[in-house]
């Protein structure tokens, strides 16, 4: 009856297994983009290749990539180049969610002003043409130029005018010279007939270069002189290597173990350009020295646990529940936080779980006020089409010169308030707790 049971279940667990589709598996998942990164290889489930956190995987090669962390925002990207080169204009960042699941608070997408100059270049207009310059030569044909300026208006804010400054033209004197020739400079040196020397033929390629006799050619009517000489040099190349020998590829070696000892890895082989290996400049084996395949240790990688937001402060109090609201006796207050996720004997957080400290209860009670500076201005909503920002000044409350220091029952504390009190600042434009003050972001991109 055991044998049969167990029979039962070795069936059940390998069915379960069969069921469960192979992924492409990742070591990486980018911070910033979230696409998967360090390609694994295939064939392991996404059960197995999430026993590490950190990896990724796919279900197919095209795809979107699925991060095996809760789900989580990645970093920021750098700020975009302004939607302008002049005045005022926005840049925009952006981060996506990575893991599995959705996150919960925040936007994928900011926008924010920016300005690179305060001014926009105005081109210029150009003066009058002047005169032509006499004619290059007294006989055939010449150049002659004329100029103009660029005042009329002058450019700003860096700018030029469109156009050029200088003009140049053909003139024919209707004169006939006599030109004789005369040979132009020498060109490059061609490429040597050949690459390498045979080694112990005592035979050099060569390389020749030419000349033509064009500095001035001469001339037909009436006729000049042809240059003398050749048009052409030729000389040794003596300074060649010997020709190339191509390596060729070892056998590959054994394999090295797996490269992890939890989750998904690698198992690598190398071979050596050996077979022959490659002389007096020969090529390179053409391909890679290593080939690596996916190992499975079927072990789960630890899991650190991370610390969950502190709760909110408690209500200030005594043990006495003595009335100490408005007073100058002080109470306590305490929050605490969860160790979250640690599992597969991963590090449990570091730090106190709970944390306290000593308060002036100031619930609705009554207190002077005085406005804050502006803040800073917000960041445009929306992030595209058209979008608005925002800063504020708010009415704080100035407390009763209470000590801020007391001594405790072991140690001397800081003291808090606690409590949001009631306040009340001078009216600004009728309003006295809180003022806003709201502009148009310029430039922003369109919706698509």
């Amino acid at each position: 009856m055991v044998s049969l049971l167990l029979l039962l279940l070795s069936t059940s667990i390998l069915q379960t297994a069969a069921d469960t589709p192979n992924v492409h598996c990742f070591a990486e998942v980018n911070e910033q983009t979230g696409e998967c990164e360090d390609y694994l290889g295939e064939g392991v489930s996404d059960i197995d290749c999430c026993l590490n956190i950190k990896y990724g995987y796919k279900l197919h090669g095209s795809s979107s990539c699925v991060g095996c962390r809760p789900a989580e925002w990645s970093q920021w990207s750098n700020w975009t180049p302004c939607t302008v080169s002049c005045m005022e204009g926005v840049q925009q960042r952006q981060r996506v969610c990575i893991g599995e699941g959705d996150c919960l608070k925040g936007e994928s997408l900011e926008v924010r002003s920016c300005s690179l100059q305060d001014c926009c270049p105005q081109v210029g207009g150009w003066s009058s043409w002047s005169s032509w310059t006499p004619c290059s030569v007294t006989c055939r044909v010449g150049q002659r130029q004329r100029t103009r300026e660029c005042t009329n208006p002058p450019p700003s804010c860096n700018a030029d005018c469109t156009g050029h400054r200088v003009e140049t033209e053909q003139c024919d004197t209707y004169q006939i010279c006599p030109t004789h020739g005369s040979w132009g400079t020498w060109g490059s040196w061609n490429p040597c007939s050949s690459n390498c020397i045979r080694e112990g033929s005592g035979i050099f390629p060569t390389q020749p270069r030419y000349r033509d006799c064009d500095s001035p050619p001469p001339s037909v009517t009436p006729p000049g002189r042809a240059c003398d000489g050749s048009r052409q040099d030729t000389k040794d190349c003596r300074d060649l290597p010997f020709c190339a020998i191509d390596g060729s590829w070892g056998e590959w070696q054994p394999s090295s173990d797996c490269s992890v000892t939890c989750g998904v890895g690698r198992i690598t082989q190398k071979r050596s350009c050996d077979n022959p290996a490659p002389r007096y400049g020969g090529r390179d084996c053409v391909g890679s020295p290593v080939r690596q395949s996916i190992c499975n240790t079927k072990v789960p990688c630890p899991v650190d646990g991370r610390w969950s937001e502190w709760t909110e402060w408690s209500k200030c109090s005594v043990l006495s529940n003595d009335n100490i609201r408005c007073k100058s006796s002080y109470g306590n207050q305490n929050r605490h936080r969860e160790c979250k996720g640690q599992k597969h004997e991963g590090k449990w957080c570091e730090g106190s779980r709970r944390e306290g400290r000593a308060c002036y209860y100031f619930e609705r009670c009554e207190a002077a006020g005085s406005w804050t500076e502006w803040s800073e201005w917000g960041l445009c909503s929306p992030p595209c089409g058209r979008a608005e920002k925002t800063r504020s000044r708010d009415c704080e409350p100035i407390y009763p010169d209470f000590p801020t220091i007391v001594q405790g029952a072991t140690k001397v504390v800081e003291v808090f308030f606690s409590g949001i009190a009631k306040v009340k600042c001078d009216a600004i434009n009728g309003e006295t707790l809180k003022l806003e003050e709201k502009t148009e972001c310029r430039n922003v991109p369109s919706c698509t």
